[in-house]
């Protein structure tokens, strides 16, 4: 069996994947994020296509150094009325963040990559669709206040796995799909490469 590595620094998708019983290392893969989601939409890609192109570049500079593993990559890029949003930089970007979310439905393009032997083997793109209610200033500062810093680690300033629930009325797609790693299509493809048993 090949080893499992997780080209991510992501804590919730480390989560998702002991969660599911999964032995694997965690190896993240250092790129330019922006400047990549930036020459991405200079030509013209679409968010699951940028998504895709992160996580490629993920998975591709860690097989690079490991080629027997089976590498995985995942990004997340949040769209919402036509613009992709970043994690946002702090908690006065996660307010004004979530203020335009607010009322409106958003979508997660979810993009994971597999790589071995120097090459892709497989991918998947989710796209779950969220819809934020109409909260209030005064929940959104309490929710701040409570959340912190770990608003900050997330593309839509919000742990739908915790507080963040909250701020929502209707959400449709996989769980893992929108904490950023699509597990049914992973576990299924890894049941394929007999490293799960079917």
């Amino acid at each position: 069996m090949p080893r499992l590595v997780l080209a991510s620094a992501s804590a919730s998708r480390a989560a998702l994947l002991q969660a599911a019983g999964l032995e694997f290392d965690v190896l993240p893969a250092q790129i330019d994020e922006t400047e990549v989601k930036r020459s991405a939409r200079a030509d013209g890609a679409s968010a699951e296509d940028a998504a895709l192109l992160l996580a490629e570049h993920k998975a591709r500079q860690v097989s690079v150094y490991m080629p027997d593993a089976l590498v995985i990559g995942a990004d997340q890029i949040l769209i919402c009325d036509g613009e992709w949003f970043d994690k946002p930089a702090g908690l006065a970007a996660a307010r004004d963040q979530l203020r335009r979310l607010r009322g409106h439905e958003h979508v997660l393009a979810t993009a994971v990559v597999c790589h071995r032997h120097g090459r892709r083997i497989w991918h998947h793109i989710a796209t779950p669709r969220l819809t934020m209610r109409s909260f209030s200033d005064a929940f959104l500062d309490d929710y701040l206040a409570a959340e912190g810093a770990a608003v900050t680690s997330s593309v839509g300033a919000y742990r739908l796995e915790g507080r963040g629930i909250h701020l929502f009325s209707e959400v449709e797609g996989e769980h893992g799909a929108i904490l950023g790693l699509p597990m049914l299509a992973l576990l299924d493809f890894l049941r394929q490469q007999g490293v799960l048993a079917a």
